[in-house]
């Protein structure tokens, strides 16, 4: 099948859209992780009256409660935003790409 230049160009952008699209899955699947491991930390703070440690390279140090708290709240934040943002983009790329193909598929038709 001939296909003529500007469907090859058409066929190469959707190639670059769709791994654009994995990539961006795979870094909001690591912000979903991170996200539930700062939860499930936010959880476990909040039952204990035991003293606090954080994980600092290779030691672990004592720290404040209320502060770990805070810093893991504010972190919570962040990444909720950030997962939002890439929801948004993910849609936004699904639609482009649909409508793209739509284009491919009725050019090799």
């Amino acid at each position: 099948m001939d296909v003529d230049k500007e469907t090859q160009e058409k066929i190469q952008e959707l190639q670059a859209g769709e791994q654009n699209l994995q990539r961006m899955v795979m870094q909001k699947q690591a912000f979903q992780m991170e996200l539930t491991e700062t939860e499930n930390a936010l959880s476990e703070i909040s039952k204990t009256n035991e003293e606090v440690f954080k994980l600092v390279g290779q030691i672990m140090v004592k720290t404040d409660k209320n502060k770990i708290q805070e810093e893991l709240k504010k972190k919570q934040e962040i990444l909720s935003l950030r997962l939002k943002s890439l929801e948004k983009q993910e849609s936004e790329i699904s639609k482009s790409l649909e409508n793209l193909k739509k284009e491919v598929m009725e050019k090799l038709k």
